[in-house]
């Protein structure tokens, strides 16, 4: 069962199409956790041109992804109901393998850092059991 619609997630979010990664989010602990899904379709607009016939789903979106689902623990708290969680920075990136159409693109960062006006995140997206990509991210919360 969904705990948040994609719908219900652009209320807190302000990433629309074409840019906009999440389809639905299953666990949600404001400030310290969540677990999203995003279904790749070959319908994406970056598979156009990523790669023509040997369609991949580029890692910056991934990373992207990720940053969409690590906004929201830190966006449902009270103190930043209705403002935007800005990508600061990233470290220790690492991609294990491709994200290709079809494959359902699991995410669950856990946030381990608050600060007044910032958080830190670690996020890792799986397809299945598989580990396809892990990230510590910087967030500033601003207006």
């Amino acid at each position: 069962m969904s705990l948040l619609s994609a719908q219900e997630v652009m209320d807190i979010i302000p990433n629309r199409y074409p840019i906009f990664f999440i389809d639905k989010v299953e666990e949600l602990t404001p400030g310290e956790h969540i677990v999203c899904y995003k279904n790749v379709t070959i319908n994406e607009p970056f598979f156009q041109g990523h790669f023509p016939g040997e369609p991949v789903m580029p890692g910056v979106l991934i990373v992207e992804a990720l940053a969409q689902a690590g906004s929201i623990p830190l966006l449902t708290l009270p103190d930043f109901k209705g403002q935007t969680a800005y990508l600061g920075g990233l470290n220790k990136v690492k991609f294990r393998q491709k994200v290709v159409p079809g494959d359902v693109l699991r995410r669950q960062v856990d946030i381990v850092k608050l600060k007044k006006f910032a958080g830190i995140g670690y996020g890792q997206a799986f397809v299945g059991d598989k580990k396809v990509c892990e990230v510590e991210m910087t967030f500033i919360i601003g207006r």
